[in-house]
């Protein structure tokens, strides 16, 4: 199962059955978020940027994206695995709720 949603100008999907989120532009896929999903938190395990379109902030695109999904949803905790994940949060600590707490 697949959800789409778009983020100006750019097509934001959750891909459930790769568990990965995408983030395509002009049809091009520019960064993806792998994520392992337990049913109670939800692991962000791997940010990555194609090496083309590194630089521009389409892994913080990827992640907004993410986190706004698991907002919304709201039957999910995050585990930051990926350090730009936790790197993320740490410089965005209004969405630190989401966080799983130990």
């Amino acid at each position: 199962m697949t959800t789409e949603s778009a983020i100006k100008g750019f097509i934001f999907t959750d891909e459930k059955d790769a568990s990965r989120y995408t983030l395509m532009h002009d049809g091009q896929l520019v960064s993806v978020l792998d994520y392992r999903d337990d049913g109670r938190t939800i692991a962000l395990t791997r940010a990555f940027t194609i090496p083309t379109f590194r630089g521009r902030g389409y892994a913080a695109k990827v992640v907004e994206g993410a986190v706004a999904d698991l907002e919304t949803r709201g039957d999910r905790h995050v585990i930051p695995v990926c350090w730009y994940v936790a790197d993320w949060f740490d410089a965005h600590p209004e969405h630190a709720s989401l966080l799983r707490t130990r």
